[in-house]
């Protein structure tokens, strides 16, 4: 089976390559195929991927290439990684919006909508690519922002495009090891919302609600991630445990001070670490994986620390410093391809999930998933202040994808002032000018 992994030359693929070097059984991955625009960043990773497969017999071959219609031809699953810009467009993003006072975080308000606007494009023009040279393909979506792109693919491609995100994983890892769940697998999470906007409301065990239990318990609340980040009384109000991103949108003012006194925004720190990263790679007598395991431990360890900076929430804790967003996209293609029924939460059409969005909006909820594909399960309704929330964040989206279908600047900045974090008309055009000037890719908007 061949795997096209676009984006191949980037950071977080040795995970990908990691998980699969522990699947043995049949009807696995046989052949990657690395795809990236920059030879350099192909050549570093493909060395880490050598390391790791070093005393592994059955290794799946790994082969790259800068041509992007060459590695399509024959791919069984796509994995969509690009980042349009790479870090240094992050770090714009981010700079752009703080300048504004306003959240440039890269998936969330006005850095998201930016990095979306440049994006969208260019996932279009794949989808189309692989409709074209691998209509039998499936593509999982890593490219933020997840369910902007997972949409707009999704035009093209229909339910073959699937969107993954590892933070709702997490949080049901989170909540499950406080509750004292000895297999989290065998827990339900009643998780509902877009990427980077959900809520937990449920944790069923033996088909009992754990969660009530937790509420319940300011020191069981206190002890995790989100527990710290939102603080114990806001979750019982809220009666659910939302999202980590919803931090953004909780404690917006105290995160934007935190980034505007912050030494470096989030992506100029990332940014300079990989360039370390790629610059030691150059040495052929480095050792790839040792400096690649070095750089990841560092990135995972620092990840949101602005946001625990200004919750008190102190260190991240052990546990979440494994990631997992590669785990989710290995079990997703596995049930695919080998009809292994599992359940997993994904970014897919709404279908009639929610009935306050469209069919075809994209949304992330736990999926039913087997040879045909992911399928929505029916959830209970929003509460009224996520509903809103979910309603004004997605409108925003298809203001997004609108922008990027006409290139209209008029749009792109509409897309700006209707977002929630966004709390000016002024402002947005101001964003709009501030992106267009140091983003080429954002040129087409007139």
């Amino acid at each position: 089976m061949k795997l096209t992994i676009l984006g191949g030359g980037g950071f977080r693929v040795p995970l990908v390559y990691g998980a699969l070097l522990q699947d043995h059984a049949e009807g696995r991955v046989t052949h990657v195929v690395l795809h990236d625009l920059d030879a350099a960043r192909l050549s570093a990773v493909t060395r880490v991927l050598a390391e790791q497969a070093a005393g592994v017999p059955d290794a799946p071959e790994v082969s790259a290439t800068t041509d992007l219609d060459e590695a399509l031809r024959g791919a069984d699953f796509v994995f969509s990684a690009i980042r349009v810009g790479g870090l240094e467009g992050r770090a714009n993003d981010e700079r752009v919006a703080l300048a504004e006072g306003v959240l440039g975080q890269e998936t969330v308000g006005a850095g998201g909508i930016a990095y979306g606007l440049r994006t969208v494009p260019v996932a279009v023009g794949i989808a189309r690519r692989v409709a074209r040279l691998a209509p039998d393909a499936w593509v999982i979506n890593f490219t933020n922002p997840a369910g902007l792109v997972t949409e707009a693919m999704s035009r093209h491609l229909g339910d073959r495009v699937i969107g993954i995100c590892d933070s709702p994983v997490g949080l049901g890892r989170r909540i499950a090891r406080v509750l004292g769940v000895k297999n989290p697998g065998e827990a339900w999470i009643d998780y509902v919302g877009l990427n980077h906007l959900g809520w937990v409301r449920g944790l069923r065990v033996a088909g009992r609600d754990e969660l009530p239990r937790l509420l319940a318990d300011p020191d069981l609340l206190g002890s995790f991630e989100e527990g710290k980040l939102f603080g114990p009384d806001w979750l019982r109000s809220l009666g659910a445990i939302p999202n980590e991103y919803l931090h953004y949108y909780y404690f917006n003012r105290e995160t934007v001070r935190a980034y505007q006194q912050a030494e470096k925004t989030r992506g100029a720190f990332l940014h300079d670490q990989q360039a370390r990263f790629y610059a030691e790679m150059r040495d052929p007598g480095a050792p790839a994986l040792t400096v690649w395991d070095r750089t990841r431990a560092e990135r995972e360890a620092t990840y949101m620390a602005e946001n625990r900076e200004s919750a008190g929430a102190g260190e991240r804790d052990e546990d979440d410093l494994s990631g997992g967003y590669e785990k989710v996209a290995l079990a997703l293609m596995r049930a695919i391809a080998r009809d292994e029924r599992t359940t997993l939460i994904l970014n897919v059409r709404n279908q009639r999930t929610l009935s306050v969005l469209d069919t075809d909006a994209v949304i992330e909820v736990p999926c039913l998933v087997d040879a045909n594909g992911a399928h929505p399960v029916t959830v209970d309704p929003l509460p009224g202040h996520a509903t809103g929330l979910v309603c004004a964040v997605k409108a925003v989206e298809r203001e997004v994808l609108a922008a990027a279908d006409s290139g209209s600047r008029a749009t792109a900045v509409k897309a700006f002032a209707l977002h929630p974090l966004v709390d000016s008309v002024n402002v947005a055009r101001k964003l709009v000018e501030g992106y267009t000037e140091v983003h080429p890719g954002l040129a087409y908007l007139r």
